[in-house]
Formats: C-alpha cells, structure tokens, sequence
C-alpha cells in the first residue's frame, strides 16, 4: 500500500515527466479490437428523405458554440477534464459533422496536471472567425481560469493561451467583433453583494486586438440576474452577442443546466445603453412540459446563433435525453433547430413545444459531406488499432505532455497499456482511453491477451466520474485467472461479482479473451468470452450510476480500455 501511494503521488504531482512505469516488467495490457455499437428505440425507424436526426452529435457535446466561414461552419463544445480537449467539427449543411481537431491537443499550458475533478476543467466556449484568424475563448476552472487562443487554420496549430485575468470569478467568456472594435463578454458575480443563491451577472470588456488585453477601465454591466430580477433567476450564463440590422442581442442561459434550464434574449441599439429583455423569454425551454412524456428531451439551453449564406438563422444548443424519467448517461448533447423571428426579436420554440428529434434539412445548404461520419442515429463504430495514430475519438483523462503508458502495436494491429498504480477514483491520470457513450443502450466488447503475471488486471471501464463507474477486468491469480465486476459508487468501492475464469491456465498469454458490456438504461451486464464459451458474469448491475442525475456534475459517461496495478 505504501509503495502504491508513493508512485501515485508521484505521478499526480509530474506524471508529465515520467516514462512508462512497466519498463522492465511485463505489466501490460494488450487490446487487439475494440467495438462499439448503439441502439436507442428512438433512432431505429428509418429517417425519411429530406430530414435530419436531433441530436446532431449524440454524446457527450455539451456548450455548443458555431460560427461560419462563407459556405463552412465549424463548431466546438467544451471537454471538462477531458483531453485532448475543445473538440472542432466541420459541416456544411449543419446536420453531417466531420471532427477537425482538437483546440487544446496536449493542455500543456493548464496545469491539468493538479487534482481538477472530471467536472471542472475546460468550460462554455465561444468559436469567431475575423479578418482570417479563428478566435476561440473559454475557461479552464482551476486551471489557469479564463484564456484566448487562436489559429489561422482552423486544424492549427492554436496558439499558446493568453490569459485573461480580469475575467477572473467568471466563466463562459464571448467574443464579439463590432466593425474594428472587439469585446469580451462573461458570467460573473453580480455588482453588489449576492441577493440570493445562484444570482450572477453578465459583464462586458472591451478588448484591445493589438496587444491582446483587456481594457480594465471599459468593465460594463450587461444584465442583473436575468430577465426579471424581482424573480430571483439563477445561473445567467453563456452569453453571446450578435448585431443584426440596427440591434444589439444578447442571448444567453438562464435557470441552471439542470430541468430548468433555458435560454433568453435581450437587446439594445447600443452596446452601451441598457438592454431590454424580451417580452416572449425564454426562447428555448423544456421545464413546463410532463416528466412521463415519451423520449423526452430536457435542461434545454446555452445556444449559439449562425446566419446562413441565404438569410436564415438556426441554433446549436444542447439537452439530454432522458430515461426513466430523470436518468441520462449520455451527457448533454448538441442539438439543431431553426430560428424563427417575431417583432425583431429571435426564438426558438414556442412555450410548451417538446424539442422534436426529426425536422427538415436546412435549405439552400450543401449536402455534399465528404469525410462525415455518424455523430446520431444507431451505428457500428469499430477500431483495430492498425492506424499510427490513435482515433481522435479516444480520450484521456485530465491530462499529461507525454502519454508514454500507451503505444499502439507496430506490424500489427492492437494496442497496449501500461499497468499504472492509478485507479479510476484516484486523481491524477489512469492507464484509461475511453469514447464518449452516446446511446442509452449500447453494447461495448474487446479483445484481450490474459495478463502474463500476476499484480495486474486488464478490462474496459464504463466511467462517469472518479466517485461513480464500473470495472469489467481479468487478472492472473495462483490458481488461473479471475474475471471481475468492481463498482465505485459515492466513491464507495466494492466488487460485485468476482468468478474464476473458465478453460485458462496460467502461462496461456496467448489466449484471447473477449469481454463484453452492455448498458441498457438502468441496468448494466459483463460477460466474457473464452474459446467457444460465453459466461455471464453479472447482468443486472445498476447503471443508474452512470447517470448524471445520482453521479452530479456535467460530464457524459466513457466507455474505455483500462489496466492498472493491482495488490499492495
């Protein structure tokens, strides 16, 4: 136990410095495939001709924000903890999106490095183009707090942060281009001592290009609360501002990311005169509608606006899609609807309108998307490990320069993972690549070689956080091997079933074993797959933990290849 707490702090404290630690050892985990396939009841009718699927990027896509660049748009979402992070994508038609890169390949420059929750991190962000260079602005919670980055190519390289240190005590900045001046928008605390819980502001900078600061003597409130003070909203936040025709909006989140999320409008004919609320808030909400309704969409809001090259306006924003009620797993997802203007003021849906799954294309856009994958409906995603590079759709938790536990085969296809002494429930980065889940039910299997010696086990993770996940793992015993199912949930970590493994002896390294989880909603199973046996190991396991209504936080659940050292 000494030793595992000595080599955790250790590489919590500058794992970005060290090399693999099972040099010398053959403490490695070796996955040969790993498959991934969704089917949620809602996807499965045939979409018909002419329509598209909501959500548009299905998973965990939370914080949208767009911009667009003559006939090209591009949107990013925010990543928490999560690295690579600020992931970009590229449509044309705004349904079919191709992932471009990562703003933040690596994170060096915030200190992920220190123990940041998987639900802090890398917040809201805002995407600009101007004058041929892409802003993106966004807050990293401790992590260095509120920066800028830029790029001339939206694939990179980004540039070092600029950090923005006013913004301080805020989060979710904007950046807004007005013929040659620039402002910096943001949620922070309210102008005089809080009135209620929950009761924040939003503020406005001007920001100087040249020298790439704040002006501190143009600090401005925009907004009070809310739409209605006297009401005590909460959480204003994730403002954006937009000039159309001779007005100023300013549309932004209201009521919390929870069930009563929603989004409003504002608007002014100056950025320095008052801003009136409309009449109609909030634009976009699903709070009033039953809980018991089929396929609910909820905790609607943090929308972002784009012009199309014909005039017409939509949004991204994102929600969840519920089960039982209360449930979700998949985190919040990016979701698409037009925008519809009434007396000069944009809204999205009208009170009381379920969000719809299906609705027509947009028009006049291209519908030629080369290089598009599925981001929605039910779909297969496969990966043999046979590429140099891993798949951008594999993540890491928090962060390190270097990811030396790592290395895809080469001449042949697989990859392998470096026994660490880091859980899943500690801090610091585990031996963990894991995909976003995004179905309510999917089905998620891998091939394995069994461990070679003992100290270690190998198996996928379905994660949440570090407080709430499932492990599905083999390690090599004295008597064989055995197959186990640990569950952390509060941080609680218990083993819900553990049973020896059938038709494998010790010293049999090339036996392949093939583990396979499904989730269905509420209730989890793990079964492996030894020669021509297949042998459930446990089928009625509570997901509900992966959910984010028992786990908190903002983050969506992973589904990944995990090996760490095990014992004292």
């Amino acid at each position: 136990m000494k030793l595992r707490l000595a080599l955790l702090l250790i590489i919590t404290l500058g794992n970005a410095f060290l090399g693999p630690l099972a040099v010398g050892s053959q403490k490695v985990g070796e996955f040969h495939w790993f498959e991934y396939q969704g089917n949620d009841s809602v996807f499965s009718p045939r979409l018909p001709e002419g329509m598209y699927q909501n959500p548009i990027l299905a998973g965990f896509h939370p914080d949208p924000s767009i911009c667009r660049v003559g006939d090209d748009y591009y949107l990013v979402n925010s990543s928490f903890s999560y690295s690579p992070g600020l992931p970009i994508y590229h449509s044309r038609d705004l349904v079919n999106w191709r992932f471009v890169t990562h703003a933040l390949e690596s994170q060096r420059d915030l200190n992920f490095r220190r123990q940041v929750t998987m639900s802090r991190g890398i917040f809201a962000p805002t995407l600009r183009f101007h004058d041929g260079v892409f802003y993106l602005v966004s807050t990293a919670i401790d992590a260095g707090e509120n920066f800028l980055i830029t790029a001339k190519d939206i694939n990179g390289p980004w540039s070092d942060p600029v950090w923005l240190p006013e913004l301080n005590g805020g989060i979710d900045p904007d950046i807004f281009f007005d013929g040659g001046r620039v402002y910096i928008a943001h949620n922070g605390p309210p102008p005089s001592t809080p009135e209620y819980e929950g009761h924040r502001a939003l503020w406005i900078w001007e920001f100087d290009l040249d020298r790439n600061s704040i002006k501190p003597e143009s600090k401005r409130l925009l907004v009070d609360g809310g739409v209605d003070i006297s009401q005590q909203p909460v959480w204003i936040e994730g403002p954006h501002l937009y000039k159309v025709g001779d007005w100023y909006y300013l549309s932004a989140a209201e009521g919390g990311t929870g069930d009563g999320h929603s989004q409003v409008v504002f608007r002014a004919k100056s950025l320095t005169a008052d801003f009136e609320p409309y009449g109609g808030n909030p634009i976009l909400t699903q709070r009033d509608l039953p809980a018991d309704r089929p396929n609910p969409i909820n905790a609607t809001g943090h929308a972002d606006l784009v012009e199309t090259p014909d005039g017409d306006w939509w949004a991204v924003f994102l929600g969840v899609r519920n089960y039982h009620k209360v449930h979700f797993s998949t985190g919040r997802e990016t979701f698409l609807l037009p925008i519809q203007w009434r007396d000069g003021w944009p809204t999205i849906l009208p009170p009381n309108t379920p969000v719809p799954s299906r609705l027509p294309l947009p028009l006049g856009l291209s519908q030629n998307q080369g290089g598009a994958e599925p981001t929605t409906g039910n779909f297969t995603w496969r990966d043999n490990f046979d590429s140099p590079q891993l798949a951008h759709h594999w993540n890491f938790l928090r962060t390190s320069v270097r990811h030396d536990w790592y290395q895809i085969n080469k001449g042949r296809p697989g990859i392998r993972l470096s026994a660490l002494p880091i859980r899943l429930s500690d801090f610091g980065q585990p031996a963990f690549i894991g995909r976003r889940q995004q179905h309510t039910n999917y089905v998620a299997e891998t091939a394995l070689s069994l461990p070679v010696e003992s100290g270690y086990s190998v198996g996928m993770a379905a994660f949440q956080s570090e407080g709430f996940h499932f492990y599905f793992a083999v390690a090599r015993v004295d008597s064989g091997y055995s197959v186990f199912v640990e569950q952390v949930k509060n941080g609680v970590i218990s083993r819900l079933k553990e049973v020896a493994l059938l038709a494998a002896q010790p010293g049999e390294a090339s036996t392949e074993l093939r583990l396979r989880v499904e989730i269905q909603g509420a209730v989890a199973s793990f079964s492996y797959q030894s020669s021509d046996q297949v042998i459930t190991v446990l089928d009625d396991a509570d997901a509900t933990i992966l959910s984010t209504q028992l786990a908190g936080g903002f983050v969506g659940s992973y589904i990944g290849l995990h090996t760490r050292i095990e014992g004292e």
